[in-house]
Order: structure tokens, then sequence, then C-alpha cells
């Protein structure tokens, strides 16, 4: 579905990413997993036309993509759950579910609002309540209903448990599962390496802009290096 070819990307004058290469086949959820700073989130950008590309493609379902406008790779079927939620604060909760639809024109938004809220009761209870006073969790599962109200082929989410309590982690951990389990593909990129790698079918870690192990997310959770680094044993 997505293919990564030695990929070049940064920010002004300094160069993140140093040719990564990388593949997500339909249905899979893969990981990108590694420090801070390593380039992982830039990836996420170039891939949703949010950061230009240097040098090198990404091809989504056989397209060239890099270079196309964010608003044009979100109709293609991508859309991005961003790092820190980013909901419309000031709007309610149903109101942002519907901007999550802006890019559709078919009759089925309805039925899939109410979907969504089955999905996270807790959108149903606070569907008329403003984003911007919900909890950090109950932001977080709108940010997902809302990327899902697009109809994504690939769903990718920047550190969904960024700043939740370990309980909300645990129920987001089971959210991202059943979102693959519904059959959407998923990339993630995540610090919680343990989280990403029970979730993943296969994983790329990075390091300084360059992928430099990649397995399955079974591999990688018993690789010495892997353990030692982000994994705490």
């Amino acid at each position: 579905m997505l293919k990564v070819r030695d990929l070049h990307a940064g920010y002004g004058k300094a160069d993140v990413l140093h040719g990564v290469n990388f593949d997500v086949s339909a249905g899979e959820c893969v990981a990108l997993v590694g420090a801070n700073g390593a380039g992982k989130s830039t990836t996420l950008k170039c891939i949703c036309g949010l950061v230009g590309v240097r040098g090198g493609s990404i091809e989504f379902e056989g397209r060239r993509i890099d270079g196309l406008p964010g608003h044009t790779i979100v109709r293609l079927g991508i859309t991005m759950c961003p790092e820190g939620r980013q909901v419309f604060p000031d709007m309610s909760v149903r109101e942002n579910l519907e901007m999550g639809a802006h890019v559709r024109s078919d009759r089925a938004q309805a039925a899939d609002l109410e979907a969504m809220m089955d999905l996270f009761p807790v959108l149903r209870s606070r569907a008329r309540q403003s984003a911007g006073t919900l909890s950090g969790g109950e932001q977080e599962m709108l940010a997902i209903a809302r990327a899902l109200m697009s109809k994504p082929k690939l769903c990718i989410f920047d550190e969904p448990s960024l700043g939740l309590a370990p309980k909300i982690v645990a129920e987001v951990e089971q959210t991202l599962a059943r979102i693959k389990a519904m059959g959407v593909t998923v990339l993630l990129v995540e610090q919680n390496a343990s989280m990403a790698l029970r979730l993943a079918d296969r994983a790329y870690v990075y390091e300084a802009g360059e992928i430099v192990l990649q397995g399955t997310g079974t591999e990688l959770q018993a690789h010495p290096e892997v353990s030692k680094a982000y994994l705490g044993y």
C-alpha cells in the first residue's frame, strides 16, 4: 500500500532524514520507534504532505504522492491523528467528528458518526460539549474518531499515548487493536515502544534519521539492543 524509498527531508538548512526506506502492506500495523528527534514524526509529515521531500519518493497504492498537497492526500485515503490531539477546542464533540468527514460526499456520514459514538461511548455522552473541556484521554478518543470519520485506507497515528495516564494508555492500545481488526491499515509512531511493538506486525527502528533495525514486533521485542534502549530490560 505504501512505499517509502530513499526519503530525504528536513527543516531549513537542517537535514533530518537520510535515505529512509520502508513499506506498509494493506491490513498491517507498522510501527516506527526510536528516540526523540530521530525523524519519525518528520516521516509522517512527509507522507501527509506537511513537510517537503528533498529526495526520494513516496508511493501510495502505486501513485507518487510526494509533492502533493495535504488535502489531496487525505482524499486519496490517508489520514493522520496528530501528536497532541489537536482537536478544535471551541467546537462541540459532534462538530469535531463532522469536520473529520469534510472530504466526503457520500450519504453514510450520519451512520458513521453514530458508529464512532458506539465505538467511543464517552463521546456520545459528551456530544454537545466543547472539545476543549474534555480530559486528555477523551480528547485522544475524539481525535482518533475524527480521523476515522474520513474513512481512511491508511490511518497514521503520531504519539497517541503522549501525556496520558497509564490506564488511558491501555485503553488507547485496545482501541488501536480494534481499528486494525476493522481492516484499517495503521502506521504508528509511538514513544511507548513496548505498546508499539505489541501492536505491530512489523516495525522499524530509527536512529539519527536512518532506519537501523527492522523486523516483526515480536522479533524486535526480543532484540537485545531494542530491549536495552527502549524497553528497559
